[in-house]
């Protein structure tokens, strides 16, 4: 019988609320996500690509993750979520990940909120932050944004000189 479909032992559930609160105590970043519908091979895919940032993925039960969010001081209003949830929690790069997340939704996949900085962010932030350009990005634009006036400017000088040397060689003749 499938896990989902079995209760979960009162141990279970110490262990789940015991990882649960090791991952809050290291977490820079936490994205809720609906899975209701969504391919156990999807689940694993996602699972592999956050792995790959320093972040991890856990399917959670609404109860088991409100009673971790609420020893944490953090809102989550489990009566608002009609589907099952995974919490993808971010312990390096906490930019990344919504990133990530966001190029794997899909019908199934859809992005709820999530905490940065302990504060609570709406879907729309989140998908917003995941369509912000990344670091390296950035820096090029900005490496781009200062060379082209300083190119402009050499050339400036460039052709001032070679109007000097077509002034100088034409008086010579």
């Amino acid at each position: 019988m499938p896990r989902n479909l079995m209760a979960l032992t009162k141990e279970q559930k110490q262990k789940i609320l015991e990882d649960l609160r090791e991952m809050f105590s290291r977490q820079k970043a936490i994205i809720l996500v609906g899975i209701t519908g969504l391919k156990v091979k999807d689940i694993s895919k996602l699972r592999k690509k956050v792995k790959g940032i320093g972040a991890s993925l856990k399917v959670v039960k609404k109860t088991l993750a409100e009673i971790v969010f609420k020893e944490n001081k953090m809102d989550f209003e489990k009566d608002k979520l009609k589907q099952e949830i995974a919490l993808v929690f971010s312990f390096e790069n906490e930019f990344l990940l919504p990133k990530i997340v966001y190029e794997q939704r899909n019908q199934n996949l859809e992005i709820l909120g999530g905490y940065f900085e302990n504060s609570f962010k709406e879907a729309e932030e989140i998908i917003t932050l995941a369509q912000l350009p990344s670091k390296d990005e950035l820096m090029a634009r900005l490496v781009r944004g200062l060379k082209t006036p300083i190119s402009n400017f050499v050339n400036v000088l460039g052709g001032n000189i070679k109007g000097l040397i077509y002034v100088l060689k034409n008086i010579k003749t």
